[in-house]
């Protein structure tokens, strides 16, 4: 059997980070999820707010990086659970319970909605070389930046 979600949303709050009694570190998300298609009557795209539960160094990740209006990719699995409410009343919850978090925009696309917890982040300027091009830079991305002059490209 298969139990595996992704979305991809905007966060509606900063997340709320807890712990257990244990000392394992619990954080709460609400994401906002647009629809593919729209409303026939009105047009418009509905959205669906879903809630998201991440646990351990998820939690404190998502607590440190992420802010209302960040956008946020989340891996999980989708679980249902009873609970009473105040009046005793028995009621069932919907949740995804988050195993991996990612960030959905960029530093500049976010700047808007969050910030990445007042630290900043820019990668460092490739060195140009006597040719005009800058060589490849190894690592998460594997693309380099072309820097000088771009007219002798073939396309």
């Amino acid at each position: 059997m298969l139990n595996r979600v992704i979305l991809m949303g905007r966060l509606v709050a900063d997340p709320e980070l807890r712990t257990t009694p244990g000392g394992v570190a619990v954080a709460t998300v609400r994401l906002a999820v647009d629809r593919d298609f729209r409303n026939k009557q009105t047009g418009e795209r509905e959205t669906d707010f879903i809630n998201v539960v991440a646990w351990r160094q998820t939690a404190e990740f998502v607590s440190r990086y992420f802010t209302k209006g960040r956008m946020a990719v989340v891996e999980g699995r989708l679980q249902i659970r009873p609970y009473t409410d105040r009046d005793g009343n028995k009621r069932t919850a919907a949740e995804v319970v988050a195993e991996n978090i990612y960030f959905g925009d960029s530093r500049r696309d976010g700047e808007g909605g969050g910030s990445y917890g007042g630290q900043s982040y820019a990668p460092p300027a490739p060195q140009q070389p006597a040719g005009g091009y800058a060589a490849p830079v190894m690592g998460g991305d594997q693309f380099a930046e072309l820097v000088g002059d771009e007219s002798d490209l073939p396309f």
